[in-house]
């Protein structure tokens, strides 16, 4: 099985996780350990990692030794906005330059804006910045940010928190079929099946954070989860049975053959 590296670093687990909309930062703290996640993604402009003193601070119950902190610039609109929420992020993370690049269209679908994001991206490589790229499903799209420097492209399932699931398979699977850097499916997970259903097309990773926040039980969900990332890749990785439109016997009374053998 190949390896799950990101910005020169070998992570074990390929679920990410994010840490908004908990009810506080105990119940994000247990949700993530039970996630099994090694990289969690904070929104810079609405979560406080130290720039706001009189607020809690989410690295004091994260800590940045044991987990990757991948900020991300959810809630911007414009290239502009989203290269200075990331230059922010690395005063913050002492010059840590790994980001998760998000540039939204509109508020309500909380689609990408791919014009503002192909420039964001250009801008921030040539500045240093490893970029992880949410953007749409489109397949020209997803290679002309692998061809800026991106260090990981990472597709929508469906809209952002809509747990309506993968959407879009034909175009994740070709996404997958031509990439040279890890892909990582970002948004749309309701719940486990949704996330083994992308591991099993053979996708590198899987990112969310309102599948598991927003559950009845959010530290059982993200236990669910981690098992559904883990199922799938190995499932892909196994190789499935082709589809056939009859019934083939367990037990036939021929040579017991796969037809796959």
């Amino acid at each position: 099985m190949n390896k799950f590296i990101i910005n020169n670093k070998t992570y074990n687990s390929r679920l990410i996780v994010g840490t908004g909309k908990y009810k506080d930062f105990k119940e994000t703290k247990l949700a993530i350990e039970a996630s099994g996640a090694e990289m969690v993604t904070v929104a810079i402009r609405r979560m406080n990692l130290g720039q706001k003193q009189d607020s809690p601070n989410l690295l004091e119950f994260i800590d940045p030794e044991k987990y990757t902190i991948l900020p991300n610039t959810a809630g911007c609109y414009t290239a502009a906005d989203a290269i200075r929420t990331c230059n922010i992020a690395a005063e913050i993370l002492n010059g840590e330059k790994l980001v998760k690049l998000e540039v939204l269209g509109d508020e309500k679908t909380l689609y990408p804006n791919t014009v503002e994001t192909l420039k964001a991206a250009e801008i921030l490589v040539k500045d240093g910045f490893k970029v992880m790229v949410y953007t749409t499903d489109d397949p020209l799209v997803a290679k002309e940010l692998e061809s800026i420097g991106c260090v990981s492209v990472m597709p929508l399932a469906s809209p952002i928190g809509s747990g309506l699931g993968l959407q879009n398979k034909y175009n994740i699977l070709s996404i997958v079929e031509n990439a040279n850097v890890p892909i990582i499916v970002d948004a749309g997970v309701g719940t486990a099946s949704d996330a083994s259903i992308i591991m099993e097309l053979g996708c590198d990773g899987v990112l969310m954070n309102t599948a598991i926040a927003c559950a009845k039980n959010p530290i059982l969900m993200a236990s669910a989860m981690r098992k559904a990332v883990e199922a799938g890749y190995e499932a892909f990785n196994a190789g499935r049975i082709p589809k056939k439109r009859y019934a083939s016997a367990s037990s036939p009374i021929e040579d017991n053959i796969c037809d796959n053998e």
